[in-house]
């Protein structure tokens, strides 16, 4: 295991401390070792009383850390840079921004082993899927640490970097497309008679239930689906329903925008267009024939 005599947390939102919490309680570091800065006074504050971690708004000493987890928005890279310096020589920068690329990462930080990490939000209880890219120089000490610490809060896939955009697609944007299966589900259920409370908690639980079958049986999801089929049943009826609405089609749609996008907002010059997208359902650029 990778000593570590300081780590730099830079930017300490919910990624960055599902990540650091399972570091500190595994002994990996000790808390007075974190080196932890955010944009605001306020937020410092706030964040030093509810985790009893030094948290600062000055960054330098988390930038003269061997180890540092940049988690700042994406927007805030650049700033991020500047703030860097020359750093440690040899030292380890591991980025969970999404859509930054190692190249970009590379050129800012030029003295630093860089890896390019996706991560997605089950990491908070500890069923996370991280996707991980290495940069050329990132030693193999360091390649393992990495791949240790992801999975202290889920399962981890190296990757080649030209993925990384398609894993987040899935993974990380999909706990939100799930999520607007569940709710609809339960919106079915609530208009069949069930409480609202009771119809959220069942189609949790239904989700939750097939996913854990889909694992533990190493089953096909065609293969599911025709368990549960019988003919002429309640069950092909709802498949009916779903086929006419072209909603196996429709969940490819989610999945190729936020891989879309993902490509195209790693390029600074894009920040105006993808403002105007986000109110536009991505419409700054004719989408990709595949959609």
């Amino acid at each position: 295991m990778l000593n570590i005599p300081s780590l730099g947390v830079v930017g300490l939102g919910r990624m960055a401390q599902a990540l650091l919490f399972p570091l500190l309680e595994a002994g990996w570091v000790e808390p007075s070792a974190v080196q932890a800065v955010v944009a605001s006074a306020a937020s410092a504050e706030r964040l030093s009383q509810e985790h009893g971690l030094a948290v600062r708004t000055d960054a330098t000493a988390a930038w003269g850390s061997p180890v540092v987890l940049l988690a700042v928005k994406p927007q805030q890279l650049e700033q991020a840079a500047q703030q860097a310096g020359p750093g440690v020589p040899g030292g380890l920068l591991i980025s969970v921004l999404a859509g930054v690329k190692l190249e970009r990462l590379e050129r800012l930080f030029p003295h630093w082993q860089c890896v390019r990490a996706v991560p997605n939000t089950p990491a908070l209880v500890r069923a996370g899927l991280t996707g991980l890219a290495f940069g050329a120089g990132v030693s193999a000490e360091h390649r393992a640490w990495v791949n240790q610490l992801f999975g202290l809060v889920g399962e981890v896939h190296e990757l080649p970097e030209s993925q990384l955009d398609a894993f987040l697609a899935l993974t990380s944007s999909g706990p939100a497309f799930v999520a607007v299966m569940a709710e609809g589900l339960a919106d079915g259920a609530v208009a069949a008679g069930l409480p609202r409370a009771l119809a959220l908690q069942l189609a949790q639980r239904t989700l939750a239930g097939t996913a854990a079958l889909l694992e533990a049986k190493q089953l096909h999801p065609a293969q599911l689906k025709d368990m549960v089929s019988s003919p002429a049943g309640t069950t092909m009826a709802g498949l009916r329903s779903l086929e006419q609405a072209g909603v196996r089609w429709c969940w490819r749609r989610p999945s190729a925008a936020a891989n879309w996008l993902s490509q195209v907002s790693c390029c600074p010059a894009w920040a105006r267009c993808l403002r105007a997208a986000a109110r536009d359902c991505c419409g700054v650029s004719k989408p990709p024939a595949r959609w």
